[in-house]
């Protein structure tokens, strides 16, 4: 069996399964992002935005200076067409041990299995769309620049709303990637207004 036919059922694997399948093994080994996209065809996108999203859960100062400059690298490759992801060499050969992969397959089990029963591959044409992938790679832009900034308090805001986008690539959900554009929308505009109210606020200190 070649690597293709061998790789070939992960494009039809849950988020869920293919997280168990790439915990499975030495804790210790090295998955590259190139192995981690392998074999997932058009869902590739998702399993890289799940990844880059990730760092932005972390509790750490710059959980979102990590991941947001590499989820609008993935937005601007989305919006400008094309069908998988590019990536330089020194990003490539990048990755995460199995055991870090096993770590949030541990936490995220209980929600990945909930978002199951509602998440399932649906109206593809969102997805597929040249349009709709423009409006989804300008939003993954604009959300992964705000993530990156300072703003208290919305890292998790935008990483679950980045999550829900990485979600409803990976699954093949037209309809959640609609609910993530909402989502993504209001959650621009609230961090907009935080914005301007605390320059307001400053210019009337100053």
């Amino acid at each position: 069996m070649n690597d293709g036919q061998a790789q070939a059922p992960h494009a039809e694997r849950g988020t869920r399964a293919i997280l168990d399948a790439l915990a499975e093994g030495d804790p210790n080994d090295l998955l590259t992002l190139r192995d981690l996209l392998s074999g997932l065809g058009r869902r590739a996108f998702g399993m890289l935005a799940f990844v880059c999203v990730l760092p932005a859960f972390i509790p750490i100062p710059i959980g979102g200076a990590i991941s947001g400059p590499l989820l609008m690298f993935i937005g601007v490759q989305i919006a400008i067409g094309l069908r998988k992801p590019w990536l330089p060499e020194f990003i490539g050969k990048r990755g995460v041990h199995r055991h870090a992969i096993a770590k949030f397959d541990k936490r995220l089990s209980p929600v990945l299995s909930r978002l199951e029963k509602v998440v399932r591959p649906r109206m593809a044409w969102i997805l597929d769309s040249r349009i709709a992938g423009l409006v989804t790679g300008v939003l993954l832009v604009l959300l992964g620049f705000l993530l990156s900034l300072p703003i208290p308090l919305t890292n998790y805001l935008f990483g679950f709303t980045l999550l829900a986008f990485a979600l409803a690539l990976l699954e093949r959900d037209g309809a959640l990637m609609l609910a993530a554009w909402v989502v993504g929308i209001v959650a621009a505009a609230l961090s907009w207004n935080l914005a301007v109210q605390a320059a307001h606020g400053l210019d009337l200190l100053i």
